[in-house]
């Protein structure tokens, strides 16, 4: 697709950048890779714009795998054990068991 053609219609908005011109966050990310979901599902562009959604989504996932560990990383960093020194801890959610 030239650059002087308007997007398909249901084609998402190119990604911006985070504050101060930096990588995307993880909400920022998570919200394109939905958009882009949207567009695919719908089926109507064409093969060429498809595929470049579908790249631009696989890097966005990267993206936002990658700020998830770093996050992981930093809970495990800041946990402390019951006398006060630093551990590990592996993050694990509680989930009520609702049977």
């Amino acid at each position: 697709m030239k650059k002087d053609q308007p997007k398909p219609a249901g084609a998402p908005a190119a990604p911006e950048k985070g504050l101060g011109g930096g990588e995307i966050g993880f909400e920022a990310a998570m919200t394109r890779i939905e958009a882009i979901v949207e567009a695919l599902e719908g089926g109507d562009l064409p093969l060429d714009e498809s595929l470049r959604l579908f790249e631009e989504g696989i890097g966005l996932s990267r993206r936002a795998a990658e700020l998830l560990g770093q996050a992981e990383r930093k809970v495990e960093l800041l946990t402390k054990s019951a006398d006060g020194s630093l551990g590990t801890e592996p993050f694990e959610e509680n989930i009520a068991d609702t049977e």
